[in-house]
């Protein structure tokens, strides 16, 4: 029988098909009786025969056909070795808890100065008359050493002189360069993988982080430079992690794995909460070294453990190889050799209007996650470890939020409850129209704290619901190039990332009044209610003619062979393929 050499990076494993009778052939391993042999999983090699194929991997002992007393299961004694508890855990579990994790950090490093700002910063208020002191805020200033909401604590006083357009330009030069580098990410991750690509941005932004306390003692410049450079390299995250998605996730999978991008979510909370009580014991610098240290911490793991593509996983099952293959969807095919259809996607209509709704979400998102920490120091009068907590505790449920809306999404598709173009819009709905009502009636409540924090909390978790929405639509529409239209769509909404804190600053003016942040609210609902019409008259969830190239009319498609993409192969007639 023909011997097939293995299609894997190491030039030591060979295969040597071996038949055994059907009611032995499941999820078999083999081990040899050698102090070097080591089991592997099963791989299907398409220029071997249609057998059970046993790979063993050794690099001395010759090819050799393995008796039944070898095989794993079929001996009297059976220890729980470690490759049976890896083959235990789902290789798209461990892609969820990265991608969770990548993006709780991600968004740890890019938040961290958010809060840190509130002690960087000194507060610089215009004189107020007396009799304007109660419109300027909620808290009657330290006078005579006492203070209404404060335990006998007075504001903490801000190291640098910068004024409000300084410090706007800090939080803003982030979202310069991360505009920028939406389509070089697509790009990227097209030709070098999403192993890659996420892998430096996540560690060229650890390190900008290391530098920030040294740069901000030399000048403010400095920090925005490097808030550029993490912005230029955090921006290649999303689309290269949405190309993942369409490769490794099935999808009736798909919507329950968006969940993890709310790792950002949990980051923000963290962040918040955690960097609030180091600020306060520990001082602002503590938070960068973290951060960034962290940040390291994590590409280490991410290049032991994520992969490209699931045939070039090592410690993938085959039932699982078998599920993704046959679930992943006809149209999903290899993109590196195709022409990205730019064209089509700037004049696609839906992929317009997920970038012009999802701008008016970010321009929500970011009042909340920017300016939250300066409202509540400014206006409610919370210390620095109470506007932490306060601010990080809605993030921290949003991540649970977005399980929910996920699941329930799931839920209502799986059943035909409503077409999938109207759980898309309903829950795009949710998630940016019910928040921007809500931020509105923010600056009307006065100084009602405990109603004011019930609608914050609100506002930000359902802002979540996105993600069944219309971040999920990006998917729908392409699966083929989600990484592209998520590129496009990001140029687009991501552009209110810095123009909601620059807007604020004009509106604000060093004077952080009442009125002035009821104005801030107001265009912020304006502009939550009025991108979303949009996308209810342009969205839809219908795959677009030129997610595949190939296809040759509605009723099929050109495949790409087994040998150049193993991913596609989804003979449902091959008795060895199974469902998972």
């Amino acid at each position: 029988m023909p011997e097939c050499r293995l299609p894997s990076q190491s030039a030591a494993c060979w295969l040597r098909p071996v038949r055994l009778p059907s009611r032995r052939r499941p999820s078999v391993r083999v081990i040899l009786n050698a102090p070097c042999a080591v089991a592997v999983p099963l791989v299907p090699v398409p220029s071997c025969p249609i057998h059970i194929i046993y790979a063993v991997e050794h690099k001395q002992l010759p090819i050799m056909d393995v008796p039944d007393s070898q095989i794993l299961g079929m001996g009297k004694k059976h220890k729980l070795c470690f490759r049976s508890i890896q083959d235990m855990i789902p290789a798209r579990a461990v892609l969820y808890l990265m991608s969770f994790s990548g993006f709780l950090v991600s968004f740890m490093m890019r938040t961290d100065i958010n809060i840190a700002m509130v002690a960087m910063a000194k507060m610089r208020l215009r004189s107020e008359n007396s009799s304007n002191l109660t419109e300027l805020s909620c808290y009657t200033p330290v006078t005579n050493g006492t203070q209404s909401f404060e335990d006998q604590k007075p504001m903490e006083e801000g190291e640098f002189d910068w004024d409000s357009t300084v410090q706007s330009a800090i939080l803003g030069s982030f979202y310069w360069c991360y505009i920028l580098s939406q389509v070089v990410g697509g790009v990227l991750t097209q030709r070098f993988g999403t192993k890659t690509v996420f892998g430096f941005s996540q560690l060229t932004t650890a390190i900008a982080s290391l530098l920030i306390p040294q740069a901000a003692s030399l000048h403010f410049s400095a920090v925005i430079a490097l808030r550029s450079l993490q912005g230029m390299a955090s921006g290649l995250t999303w689309p290269a992690m949405y190309a993942l998605v369409g490769i490794w996730i099935p999808s009736n999978e798909r919507t329950r794995f968006m969940s993890s991008f709310q790792g950002f979510s949990f980051g923000i909370g963290l962040t918040y909460m955690v960097c609030g009580f180091i600020i306060g014991n520990y001082g602002w610098r503590v938070v960068f070294y973290m951060n960034g240290s962290l940040g390291v911490a994590w590409c280490l793991l991410w290049w032991l453990l994520a992969f490209d593509l699931p045939h070039k996983h090592p410690r993938i099952t085959r039932k699982e190889l078998n599920y993704i293959n046959a679930n992943i969807g006809e149209n999903i095919i290899n993109t590196k050799d195709l022409k990205v259809p730019w064209c089509s996607i700037m004049t696609s209509i839906p992929a317009w209007s997920i970038g012009i709704t999802t701008f008016g979400r970010i321009w929500v998102h970011y009042t909340f996650i920017i300016y939250g920490p300066s409202y509540m120091k400014t206006i409610l009068g919370f210390s620095i470890q109470k506007n932490g907590f306060m601010n990080g505790a809605p993030f921290l449920c949003s991540y649970l939020s977005s399980v929910v809306f996920c699941y329930a999404a799931d839920f209502i598709i799986a059943r035909n409850l409503m077409s999938l173009t109207n759980v898309r819009k309903m829950f795009t709905a949710i998630s940016q129209v019910i928040p921007g009502l809500l931020v509105l009636t923010i600056g009307y409540l006065g100084c009602q704290i405990t109603l004011i924090l019930v609608i914050w909390f609100v506002a930000v978790t359902l802002i979540t619901a996105s993600y069944a929405g219309a971040m999920a639509n990006v998917v729908d529409i392409a699966p083929n190039f989600a990484g592209h239209i998520l590129a496009f769509a990001q140029t687009i909404h991501m552009s209110a990332s810095f123009l909601s804190p620059l807007a604020a600053a004009i509106m604000l003016q060093d004077n952080p009044t009442l009125e002035r942040w009821r104005r801030i609210f107001a265009v912020t609902a304006c502009v939550a209610c009025g991108t979303y019409v949009m996308y209810q008259f342009g969205g839809t969830a219908k795959e677009q003619v030129w997610n595949n190239p190939n296809r040759k009319n509605n009723s099929g498609s050109v495949r790409v062979s087994p040998e150049n993409n193993q991913l596609i192969v989804n003979n449902k007639t091959d008795p060895e393929r199974g469902d998972g």
